[in-house]
């Protein structure tokens, strides 16, 4: 006596037997998709987090997202700005592993390592304004608790450039390429809460 799952199966359609060959396809077919839509979910999560941090949201929406005002005034969806920012900072990365490599050349080594390292720093900060917009990072960087290193971050690039081409200075070069990096550094560390205490303790503990 045949049960009633298989007479309905042998009347609509033919039994996908688990261990048949058009059982496993099925069964590959459907793990495949959910795969692609555990992939797309984690992606959309990433993405997602992502917005959170660069926007500074820690849970709270007292205040206007810094990201969600960026998406109103620019054109580029948000894929496009996240494009263009790795590959601009991967540029910069490029440009200041080159002018490392480049250092070691004689006699030309110096100016080149100094153009090229500057450029790469110039590149690595140009790649937020993708992310937040030209106005927005503008805004931040001059924010009082950065404002000081922006202006030293921004002097020394132009005075390593200056020494570069003009003044021809291999070693006067090298030292703002220093400041640079100083600058860039502290610059950097004013994003992160609390960074800059911790250094200055840090600094204050190996000098006694």
């Amino acid at each position: 006596m045949r049960s009633q799952s298989s007479v309905q199966c042998s009347e609509y359609r033919p039994c996908l037997h688990p261990l048949t060959p058009t059982g496993k396809k099925a069964a590959g077919s459907g793990s495949r998709t959910a795969q692609k839509a555990m992939g797309s979910a984690f992606a959309s999560t990433l993405m997602d987090k992502l917005k959170k941090v660069l926007s500074g949201q820690d849970g709270n929406n007292d205040d206007l997202n810094v990201l969600e005002a960026a998406n109103r005034a620019s054109t580029l969806s948000w894929a496009t700005r996240v494009k263009g920012f790795v590959a601009c900072f991967a540029f910069g990365v490029v440009f200041s592993v080159l002018g490392v490599c480049l250092l070691w050349l004689p006699k030309i080594g110096v100016i080149l390592f100094a153009v090229f390292y500057t450029f790469g720093n110039i590149a690595s900060l140009a790649s937020t304004m993708f992310l937040l917009g030209p106005w927005k990072q503008l805004k931040r960087m001059c924010e009082k608790t950065r404002a000081f290193a922006t202006i030293l971050m921004l002097l020394f690039l132009g005075l390593t450039l200056c020494a570069a081409f003009w003044w021809k200075n291999f070693w006067l070069a090298l030292l703002f390429c220093v400041l640079q990096f100083v600058s860039f550094a502290w610059y950097g560390l004013s994003y992160i809460p609390f960074a800059r205490d911790a250094v200055l303790k840090l600094f204050t503990i190996c000098i006694k």
